[in-house]
C-alpha cells in the first residue's frame, strides 16, 4: 500500500515525524509537500497532490494530511472523486476505527494544533491497520456517496 503525505507550514513538523514513523514501519510513503517550512505557503497546493494520487487508486493507497485544524485540508481532499477524507483531532483513537470500518475512509486529515505527537502516531497506525468492515449497509452507503460523485 502506498501512503501519500501532504501538509502546509502548520503541519510540517508532524508530517516529517509521521514520514519517519512510516518508513520505520516499512510503508511505502511518498511526500507530496510541503518540502520545506514556509509560513506563507498554501495548503491546497500540497493537499490536492496527495488527494489526486489516492483518487487514482483508492483501493491500494491512502493519504495522511496535516493542517492546523485539518478542516481546510479535509475540504480540499474531498473535492476529488473516490476520496473519503475524515478529520481527526484529540485523543479518541476509537473514532478512527469507525472512520475505516464504516466509511472506508482513505485519507486521514490531522489537526495538529489539537493533537499531541504521540496521539498522532497512534492515530496513523490505527488508521492504516484498521480494515473496512465490508458490511452490506456500509457498502450500500458508500455506493450512494459514489452515485452523488457521478452526478457532478
Amino acid at each position: 500500500m502506498k501512503i501519500f503525505l501532504a501538509t502546509d507550514h502548520a503541519g510540517f513538523e508532524a508530517k516529517e515525524k509521521v514520514k519517519e514513523f512510516l518508513v520505520q514501519k516499512g510503508y511505502d510513503a511518498e511526500d507530496c509537500g510541503a518540502y520545506t517550512f514556509d509560513p506563507e505557503d498554501d495548503y491546497p497546493d500540497f493537499i490536492a497532490k496527495a488527494a489526486e494520487e489516492v483518487s487514482k487508486d483508492p483501493d491500494s493507497s491512502k493519504a495522511i494530511i496535516f493542517g492546523g485544524s485539518g478542516q481546510g485540508e479535509n475540504i480540499v481532499a474531498n473535492k476529488f472523486k473516490n476520496i473519503r477524507s475524515v478529520v481527526f483531532y484529540g485523543d479518541n483513537i476509537d473514532i478512527i476505527k469507525v472512520f475505516r470500518e464504516h466509511n472506508n475512509a482513505n485519507i486521514l486529515s490531522i489537526g495538529v494544533r489539537f493533537t499531541k505527537e504521540e496521539i498522532t502516531l497512534q492515530a496513523v497506525d490505527v488508521f492504516l491497520k484498521t480494515q473496512f468492515s465490508g458490511e452490506e449497509r456500509h457498502i450500500r452507503r458508500i455506493g450512494k456517496i459514489e452515485d452523488i460523485e457521478d452526478k457532478k
